[in-house]
């Protein structure tokens, strides 16, 4: 089975990626042949700053290196590195269908929220389609608010192996039945983590980085305490017992504690005698235990720039052989040279 993993490179990471999606899109390198790309041609949507954009794109390998992804096991590499990708992207591009990119949620979500609304933007599931089939992705694993750039990717892919491979049968796609021929453009599985983590940011809402909320993870040590102690409480008195509803410290507690540690914690969270500031304090404990490790490979990478572009570099050749693989039939197909 091949995965394939993207992480948009538009901001520093933090805990709620973690938890909600990273953790585990690492852990599927232990169950197939994993790739992983830095989605640096699709951050263009949003960064304008090329200095940044450099620093954002490195950071976030950094960040899948530190977190646990192997290169030994799993191909790393950045998306700008395959320029396949936007071959596939062109070609792909001309079998869309106008009106599946007009009712594409994500597209009216952002323009309804006042971003511009570009060519970038709108032809944006066209490009994480050829991300996907380019590399003949089986599961790609997403959140529920993608689930629709992964059905588009399907019927896209179906409307490619219909238009230019004879015999193609769509209720056939892998050509099993005599006389049917398999697709170019395999058809990829969307990978739903059902019981992915939502993460409260500091003030109660959901981390995210447009809300200026969240704890990163390679943060400076000050920054981390002072947003922990940061964190949003209300005024019960020391001796009361907490609440555990709309309580943000509570539930990043119980998010980052083993479940023996969060046991005593909730005890004597519900039990009062201790304030906010003892409970804050606990959880500075629990970020450094749990992303410590991470946090110093990552200053060996640092103090190591080699390392990281020689991993890269070495990621990028096994993406664009099997990519060039994929190309030279989808060339052939449409009549390109």
């Amino acid at each position: 089975m091949r995965i394939l993993s993207g992480v948009q490179s538009s901001g520093k990471l933090h805990i709620g990626n973690y938890y909600g999606a990273m953790r585990q899109f690492v852990q599927l390198q232990d169950q197939g042949e994993a790739y992983y790309f830095i989605a640096n041609y699709h951050a263009l949507t949003t960064i304008r700053d090329p200095k940044l954009a450099l620093e954002l794109t490195r950071d976030a390998a950094l960040t899948y290196l530190s977190l646990g992804l192997d290169p030994k096991r799993a191909v790393l590499f950045r998306q700008s590195d395959v320029k396949e990708v936007l071959e596939l992207n062109w070609i792909l591009g001309t079998v869309v269908p106008m009106a599946h990119l007009e009712r594409a949620t994500s597209y009216k979500d952002k323009v309804a929220k006042g971003i511009s609304a570009d060519f970038g933007l709108y032809a944006y599931p066209v490009l994480m389609a050829a991300d996907i089939l380019l590399f003949s992705a089986d599961q790609v694993p997403v959140g529920k608010d993608q689930i629709q750039h992964i059905e588009f990717a399907r019927d896209w892919a179906v409307k490619f192996n219909t238009t230019y491979v004879p015999g193609y049968d769509p209720a056939d796609p892998e050509g099993k039945e005599r006389g049917h021929a398999p697709g170019i453009l395999k058809l990829p599985s969307a990978f739903v983590q059902e019981n992915a983590a939502t993460v409260p940011g500091i003030d109660g809402q959901k981390m995210s980085k447009s809300y200026g909320n969240t704890l990163e993870l390679f943060g400076e040590e000050k920054d981390i305490k002072k947003r922990i102690m940061s964190i949003k409480t209300d005024s019960t008195p020391v001796d009361a017992p907490k609440p555990t509803v709309d309580a943000p410290l509570y539930d990043l507690l119980k998010l980052m504690l083993p479940p023996g540690e969060f046991s005593d914690v909730d005890a004597s969270w519900k039990a009062g005698g201790k304030g906010y500031g003892d409970f804050k304090k606990k959880l500075l404990d629990a970020f450094h235990v749990t992303f410590g490790p991470a946090r110093q490979r990552r200053q060996e990478l640092l103090n190591d720039p080699g390392e990281l572009e020689r991993i890269l570099a070495d990621g990028a050749d096994r993406a664009r052989a099997e990519a060039t693989r994929l190309m030279e039939q989808v060339r052939k197909a449409v009549g390109i040279p």
